[in-house]
């Protein structure tokens, strides 16, 4: 929670949302609402988040066929008096579908009740995968290191969406700059984002920086620090952004809580906040965070807060004994086998 439980007030005006252009021209708005709650709340809950979502002012919704509340979430959207062509939606492929993406992304197509995705992307870069609500130790058996090859072939049936009309745009999740560089030579269609963790403690200003050069917008998961992230994501060295000193010194110039500076900070930074939240009020802190502007000393300051703390650090995706984390991320600008 980062603020009360008290009703918000009425929603905000979508027009006061700044909104990123891709390489295409499209207009992306720049705070979307996140859904990925399936290991602490009920899909009910997350399609109860949405519908307040679209009431107060969200048309960016993040969707990912792995959380499974796809169908609940397309339900939603249904009965809603928000238009289709008011909507960014965005959902990902799942690992175990590398090899059926055209399959996967037509079942995405029907959960949510659209006739096309504004933006779909390959959720991690590998097909290794793992059960819901595992532990920090699961491991799919069948798993393998990275492979430029077999992403391409994946990113190919990708580009088929976009030539069959069910996408407007692809992009990428959880890439290194080391893994992009292996495979944009490759591909026809290139990504038009990659979607990343991306807070005051963890701010990734290198792989900001080799985005912006290729005209790949950045979009940043756990915006907030994910207070609420699987267990299995949690080790004794993460810190909270929301409780750094700097971080709550300039939420009180601005008179905002630490969570909605966060999410300024994103916006202010260039890069497109998705947080997820189920409390309307702090929803509604969320997508106000758009109109706090912070002055280049303010950036300066959080800038100097970075932690290289990355909280999601994808444990359960390792293909052998005895590796870390750290092998997922390419930290010494190899990729690892």
């Amino acid at each position: 929670m980062h603020a009360s439980d008290d009703p918000p007030k009425p929603g905000i005006d979508p027009s006061l949302v700044p909104k990123r252009a891709l390489a295409s021209g499209a207009e992306m708005p720049a705070i979307g609402l996140g859904t990925f709650g399936s290991d602490s709340v009920t899909h009910e809950t997350v399609a109860e988040a949405v519908r307040q979502a679209l009431i107060l002012g969200y048309r960016h919704i993040d969707c990912a066929s792995v959380y499974g509340n796809e169908a609940h979430i397309g339900e939603v959207l249904s009965a809603s008096s928000v238009g289709r062509d008011e909507l960014w939606l965005s959902s990902k492929v799942w690992n175990d579908r590398h090899d059926d993406v055209g399959g996967a992304c037509e079942q995405t197509l029907r959960d949510l009740g659209v006739e096309v995705l504004d933006n779909y992307l390959v959720h991690w870069p590998f097909p290794n995968f793992h059960p819901p609500h595992c532990d920090v130790d699961e491991r799919n058996p069948d798993a393998v290191p990275f492979s430029a090859e077999r992403f391409l072939d994946t990113w190919g049936q990708m580009e088929a969406l976009v030539e069959r009309g069910l996408v407007r745009h692809i992009g990428t999740s959880n890439m290194t700059m080391a893994k992009l560089d292996s495979v944009l030579p490759g591909m026809n269609v290139r990504p038009s984002v990659n979607q990343m963790e991306l807070h005051p403690h963890f701010q990734q200003p290198e792989l900001r920086s080799y985005l912006a050069a290729e005209n790949i917008a950045a979009i940043g998961f756990c915006p907030i620090g994910s207070p609420e992230r699987p267990e299995r994501d949690r080790t004794p060295d993460d810190t909270s952004p929301t409780d750094d000193p700097v971080v709550r010194q300039v939420a009180l110039a601005h008179d905002v809580h630490p969570a909605t500076l966060c999410v300024a900070w994103a916006v202010n930074a260039g890069h497109t906040p998705i947080p997820f939240s189920t409390n309307p009020r702090n929803m509604q802190a969320n997508l106000a965070a758009a109109s706090v502007r912070l002055t280049d000393t303010e950036m300066n300051q959080l800038a100097q807060v970075e932690r290289a703390c990355r909280l999601i650090k994808g444990q359960v995706f390792l293909w052998r004994e005895g590796q870390s984390w750290r092998d997922l991320w390419d930290e010494d600008g190899a990729i690892a086998v």
